[in-house]
């Protein structure tokens, strides 16, 4: 399929340091470098104007390093084949809008755990709230007086609003299987497709020692990294709590924690409280250019988060032949079905004994790097971009056939796998 145009709505901003950010950036490169036509709609950073000649302007949430769009779709030109929706926010809602208006086919990618990350997020409500309204679902005051009440009645909204994104998509795209199998409480879906995304993760000229040493770190100290926020769906927590114990049996170990940029003295008080103050180096979001360096520096990469949808810093650790441990059995599925990863249960114990056991068992340590390295190479960018296409393909060949396509559960219920 040659010559396709794609409009992409996303929330994230350009440059953060968040999985959906990086997804999306990755994603819009791949289709452009194959020659498609690609649109991009997100939000511009802060009130500085547009990003892309498409931004969209946003304005700041107060006390968050967020803004919020902004959208107005009404002038697009030319009208794109295919539109893709990555969140459910203003500018996503937007390209849902959009589509409708002009009877255009929707891909969706499910990225974000809705229903586990509205414990820990208040905007979800409020942006669920927007969504029901920008969407004319009718939804009465006692409808949305059931987003503010934690519990079952806010999940069954939240469920019914993602229902109505489903009825408006002619396919999803769920980034891992652990996502494809959280869909089923939808009782209609269209067509889902499990798809990861491939990430190219550049080469930094940075050296290992010159970074070890940038960080105050000895060149024979065990390193343990970890990637990303740190807030509390992350769990960072339970990766203190696990390095604690990681270094009781290994006293040099360090933990490099890199994209620290919310809640720094909440971790460092954690820290401090669990016993790994002086040995925690935490790192700002760093340019994804650089961070080739950081896993190259590192002895494993720890991943203690249970909610997330794919964890890119895994796939990229892994194309860098970083072993990784995670807490997440249901992530342990690699891209295109090659072994699993070194899971644990998330709990201390179990995570701080497996990361003790990469780090000090030389032949675990390259089996686990050498499996890791061996599925990204089976995983490239070029079988994304293929996965990718046919749901285009897809997407377009069912275009005007949404409703039918979800009238039906058990029509509804077709998976394909990307392998």
């Amino acid at each position: 399929m040659c010559g396709v145009r794609i409009a992409h709505f996303c929330d994230s901003h350009p440059g953060r340091s968040d999985g959906v950010a990086t997804s999306v950036a990755a994603t819009v490169a791949l289709l452009r470098s194959a020659g498609h036509e690609v649109q991009l709609y997100q939000p511009a950073p802060l009130l500085r104007g547009r990003g892309e000649p498409c931004g969209v302007r946003s304005v700041p949430v107060p006390l968050r390093n967020i803004g919020v769009g902004v959208p107005r779709f009404s002038g697009m030109r030319p009208v794109p084949h295919v539109v893709h929706v990555h969140t459910p926010g203003p500018v996503g809602i937007g390209g849902l809008r959009y589509a409708r208006a002009h009877g255009l086919p929707v891909v969706m990618t499910w990225h974000t755990d809705l229903l586990a990350y509205s414990a820990h997020f208040m905007e979800i409500q409020f942006g669920a709230a927007h969504a029901a309204q920008r969407l004319a679902l009718g939804w009465t005051v006692r409808d949305y007086l059931r987003l503010a009440r934690a519990g079952t009645e806010r999940r069954h909204q939240l469920l019914r609003l993602g229902q109505e994104f489903m009825d408006r998509t002619s396919a999803v795209i769920a980034p891992s299987a652990k996502t494809a199998a959280g869909l089923a409480e939808f009782e209609r879906l269209p067509p889902v497709w499990t798809v990861p995304t491939a990430i190219r993760l550049d080469d930094c000229p940075l050296g290992r020692a010159e970074l070890r040493r940038a960080l105050r770190i000895a060149e024979t100290a065990p390193v343990v990294l970890a990637v990303g926020r740190a807030t509390r769906e992350k769990d960072p927590a339970l990766l203190l709590a696990a390095f604690s114990r990681v270094l009781r049996r290994l006293p040099d170990a360090r933990l490099v924690m890199v994209g620290v940029q919310q809640h720094r003295m909440s971790v460092r008080r954690q820290a401090r409280q669990a016993g790994v103050a002086d040995a925690l180096r935490l790192v700002r979001p760093v340019p994804h250019s650089r961070m080739a360096a950081y896993y190259r520096m590192a002895d494993v990469l720890a991943f203690a988060s249970t909610t997330d949808t794919q964890g890119l810093a895994m796939i990229e650790a892994e194309a860098a032949g970083l072993p990784v441990v995670l807490a997440d059995a249901a992530l342990a599925d690699r891209p295109g079905g090659t072994g699993g990863r070194l899971s644990t249960a998330p709990d201390a114990g179990s995570m701080a004994a497996a990361l003790t056991r990469v780090l000090t068992d030389p032949q675990l340590h390259s089996e686990v790097a050498e499996a890791g390295r061996a599925a990204a190479d089976a995983y490239s960018a070029e079988h994304y971009l293929g996965h990718l296409m046919a749901v285009y393909a897809y997407a377009r060949g069912t275009a005007g056939d949404q409703g039918a396509a979800s009238a039906s559960v058990g029509a509804s219920r077709a998976a394909r796998t990307a392998g």
